[in-house]
């Protein structure tokens, strides 16, 4: 019989043989070497109209020099600090029991990538979600532990819901509406923000961040933070987010279902227009259903598609800074 030898490792040796990996995996991206064949010129693509702020935002510092993931994180930290966007960062709609808990990824054209769900009182959980990413061999951290990792690093506070915010859910609550409604995403509901960018050099990268839906269960996470669902991105073919009602999303995988059409050799509109298909597919009933989304190839091409009309989409490059009414499946 074979012999075999376990060499026992203490608690501190366990977690260096685990954790120290990872790390160097994980370290600053945009200090990575990176080499493309990309000739086109810089891009942002951000789900909604508010999407045009949010791209501007990024776009200054596409102008700097900067990377297609710093692009991104400026244009969500921008509808993050916007207190009348009512399903983003501060100005966001609490939970069930009155608490706005915050959802959040990004993703480089390395494929690193980090998250944090269920966050209550931070004022940028898209920086969070980067910093996990960059300096944790983690992707994801939610609740608790995703806030003690913020103020250990000392990342901005805020306080929520907002004084109307709060009178709006104390009005709820007395007419004790009904959590299982579908919520109506259009655009008079703007729901959750996704961006993706791609910088000079062809680097693709995305992020999302929402507080979600309104008066939901406590502890509910949509697609928005999980890497697949709300955002994906595959530098050897394109990048792709989401937005509408995440439980629908998560289903498919949306994001990650639009990057692997590309790869198939789809453009952006028509692989978007697959899932959005393979979505409807798959529930028997769409009443005021809403999802779409948005994507980017390594070409520079871009396209999107949605359930029902009414979403748009930002564009913003030197010479366009442009809203984009998406094809859709039907009308409301």
């Amino acid at each position: 019989m074979e012999r075999r030898s376990f060499v026992k490792l203490g608690a501190v040796g366990l977690v260096a043989s685990i954790v120290k990996p990872a790390l160097a995996a994980n370290e600053d991206t945009n200090s990575e070497p990176f080499s493309s064949d990309y000739t086109g010129e810089a891009k942002m693509i951000s789900t909604w109209s508010h999407g045009q702020e949010a791209n501007r935002a990024g776009w200054k510092l596409l102008e700097e020099g900067k990377s297609s993931l710093d692009a991104v994180e400026a244009g969500a930290r921008h509808t993050e600090s916007d207190v009348t966007n009512r399903s983003v960062g501060i100005g966001g709609m609490p939970d069930r029991e009155g608490h706005v808990t915050l959802d959040a990824c990004i993703m480089d054209w390395n494929s690193n990538c980090g998250s944090v769900g269920f966050l209550e009182g931070i004022a940028h959980p898209v920086s969070v979600a980067k910093h996990i990413m960059q300096h944790t061999p983690h992707v994801m951290l939610v609740g608790a532990g995703a806030k003690e990792y913020a103020l250990k690093n000392k990342f901005e506070t805020i306080k929520t819901p907002l004084p109307e915010v709060k009178k709006e859910w104390e009005k709820w609550k007395k007419e004790q509406a009904a959590i299982t409604k579908k919520p109506e995403i259009n655009h008079e509901n703007h729901d959750t923000i996704g961006l993706l960018a791609i910088d000079t050099q062809g680097r693709i990268s995305g992020a999302c961040t929402t507080s979600g839906w309104a008066y939901k269960l406590p502890g509910r996470l949509g697609d928005s933070p999980i890497i697949g669902s709300g955002l994906f991105i595959d530098q050897e073919v394109g990048g792709a987010v989401a937005t509408g009602l995440g439980e629908s999303i998560i289903r498919i995988a949306g994001s990650h279902t639009v990057v692997e059409l590309m790869r198939q050799g789809k453009s952006p509109e028509e692989a978007c227009k697959e899932t959005v298909q393979r979505l409807i597919r798959k529930h028997k009933d769409m009443t005021g259903l809403q999802c779409a989304f948005i994507a980017i190839n390594t070409k520079g091409e871009v396209g999107g598609y949605s359930v029902f009309n009414g979403f748009n989409y930002a564009l913003k490059t030197k010479d366009q800074d442009v809203l984009i009414d998406t094809p859709f499946d039907r009308k409301w």
